[in-house]
């Protein structure tokens, strides 16, 4: 058995070599950039602080509680859509729509569930990987046993009746988006795997199973395909949690159609030649929408660019030239200074925003970007308003970097302990 600190320094490289995204670009990079190491430093305290709060707390799945509006049984998940009311004008009838306004009656329970799984599994995951310390390792996993695997507690793998609308549909392929809470989820789960061994009562093979029949299904229902051909936030969405799943599971060939699709679709028919999202700008609530979709394209960029031989996906370009480096180059102006922003404002939340960006250090990292470093350290990590934590699925950096023997990235100040 190796020792303490052997088994550290085989999680550190276990952590740049199966999690990270390196790339070409970050192993060029001149002196002093931010490497894992150096995130650890910065959440060192926030991760811990969350971890030990969440030891004592216990998996909640989807089977705790049912909607009478459900079509699915008690190991389906239920949600029904955001923007979507009762009609003033034909009481118990079909719902309407009133778009960027949030419906507070709606079933929510189930999302919150995804939500709260999100936040301790990743947290407990990061925690471990900071002190070796297998208690956090061991609460992640009993976790993922009750989601997954446990049959009186899991979930079935599918989204049937994900974002219903009452009177309308039973589930839509929108409600897929509520999945990429899962994002991160997949991301402990891959390095708790490592380690399953030493973790009693973890079947860390179902859960991977688990994954991949998930997989199976968000790539060829209907559901799973009427989001995939979405145009804008829910089709990058889309790409993002089946490339996290398929890197998980190892499946090269659905990892192959994400880059495609980030490449030749997701690139070209989203982002203006200014680097904006205009399909997101046109909606109530232009600034969250705009912020969201950029952490999602540039994470799975991140995600897909899981070699030196795939870092050339960051430069893809539309057939007008743009770049994901012109979508954090136009927006992060206004993540500096907010009161810049000319556009509308959003309908709802517009003061809760910006918190810590993800897509600041993906960028950042990979064109050498200093400021945008600098940036992101600055900002909130820890968002608390509901609707906010909802469109922020990536919260854990220290899971994401590349191991901490790369070089640093040049930063204009030294990173905050």
């Amino acid at each position: 058995m190796p020792n303490r600190r052997t088994f550290c320094k085989s999680l550190t490289y276990t952590v740049g070599v199966h999690l990270a995204s390196p790339n070409s670009y970050a192993r060029t990079a001149p002196a002093r950039l931010i490497n894992a190491r150096e995130v650890q430093a910065i959440d060192r305290k926030r991760v811990i602080v969350a971890a030990d709060r969440y030891l004592s707390e216990p998996p909640v799945t989807i089977t705790a509680s049912h909607s009478p509006r459900s079509a699915g049984g008690p190991h389906d998940y239920f949600s029904e859509g955001d923007y979507w009311w009762p009609d003033p004008e034909h009481p118990g009838g079909p719902y309407i729509r009133r778009d960027g306004l949030t419906n507070p009656d709606n079933f929510n329970t189930h999302r919150e569930a995804l939500i709260r799984l999100s936040l301790h599994v990743p947290a407990l995951t990061a925690a471990w990987v900071l002190t070796c310390d297998r208690r956090y390792a061991a609460h992640a996993a009993l976790h993922l046993q009750a989601w997954f695997v446990t049959p009186a507690t899991r979930m079935n793998p599918n989204l049937e009746y994900a974002q219903a609308i009452f009177g309308v549909s039973k589930g839509r392929g929108i409600g897929i988006i509520d999945t990429i809470h899962l994002t991160e989820v997949a991301q402990s789960a891959r390095l708790l795997q490592k380690i399953s061994p030493a973790l009693p009562g973890f079947d860390a093979s179902a859960v991977n199973n688990w994954f991949a029949d998930y997989l199976s299904w968000v790539t060829t229902s209907k559901n799973g395909i009427d989001e995939r051909e979405a145009t804008n936030n829910h089709g990058s969405c889309w790409v993002m949690q089946v490339a996290a799943f398929a890197s998980y599971t190892k499946n090269e060939g659905i990892l192959a159609d994400c880059r495609d699709r980030l490449r030749n679709v997701l690139i070209p028919k989203q982002v203006a030649p200014n680097g904006s999202f205009p399909q997101e700008l046109a909606r109530t609530k232009p600034y969250s929408y705009s912020l969201f979709n950029l952490d999602i394209l540039t994470t799975t960029c991140h995600i897909l660019a899981s070699s030196p031989a795939e870092a050339a996906l960051w430069e893809a370009k539309s057939p007008g030239g743009q770049s994901l480096q012109d979508s954090v180059a136009f927006y992060a102006p206004f993540i500096a200074n907010k009161a810049s922003w000319p556009y509308a404002h959003d309908v709802e939340y517009f003061d809760d925003l910006p918190v810590r960006q993800p897509s600041l250090l993906f960028a950042g990292l990979t064109y050498k970007h200093p400021a945008w470093i600098d940036l992101w350290k600055t900002l909130n990590p820890d968002p608390t308003v509901p609707e906010i934590v909802r469109n922020f699925p990536i919260r854990q950096p220290i899971l994401w970097m590349p191991r901490a023997g790369s070089r640093p990235l040049r930063t204009h100040s030294s990173p905050r302990a």
